[in-house]
């Protein structure tokens, strides 16, 4: 019995552990290094506690190993869907329509966004055509994405993350 519950916390610990560590990784890339060094001393207590209890007390059990293993596996994809909500920001979009299409254009004002809209001449790969840039908050890519293919199936989208804005609008 003790080792099942050894095995339990060994893989809660792990996915406690591992989600920390991602989360910290993004606030280190994002440059928040205070709150990411916070968390990776509570990361690393957790992880040298759990692996002191489970070399002392599981010794070289399969199990451990086992469970040890799969909570690194859960943390990993819990980190992710937690940093995925967690860390909402600022998102720099950039549309090449497939032609000049000022329905589009319409539609993402309609819906609330702003968007600067520059003529691309045309090239060897068609007509002329629309350059948007946009400036919208990470939770809105889903729904700008469908309205953007709703009116232009072939439109070229590029996504980045905006590290500082000033002035204009954005939603």
């Amino acid at each position: 019995m003790a080792l099942v519950f050894l095995c339990f916390q060994v893989f809660l610990c792990r996915i406690v552990d591992v989600s920390l560590g991602t989360v910290r990784t993004i606030l280190t890339v994002k440059g928040k290094i205070g709150t990411a060094s916070a968390i990776g001393i509570i990361e690393i207590f957790v992880w040298f506690v759990i692996v002191q209890a489970a070399i002392s007390r599981g010794g070289t059990s399969l199990w451990v190993a086992l469970f040890y293993a799969g909570g690194f596996g859960a943390g990993t994809y819990i980190g992710g869907k937690l940093a995925n909500r967690l860390m909402k920001g600022i998102l720099d979009i950039q549309i090449v329509t497939s032609t000049k299409n000022e329905e589009l254009v319409s539609a993402i004002r309609n819906a609330g966004f702003g968007v600067s809209v520059l003529n691309v001449n045309s090239s060897v790969y068609g007509e002329e055509k629309y350059m948007l840039v946009i400036e919208i908050k990470s939770g809105n890519l889903k729904r700008l994405k469908k309205i953007v293919y709703d009116h232009d199936p072939a439109a070229f989208i590029m996504v980045r993350e905006t590290i500082f804005i000033q002035n204009g609008f954005f939603k």
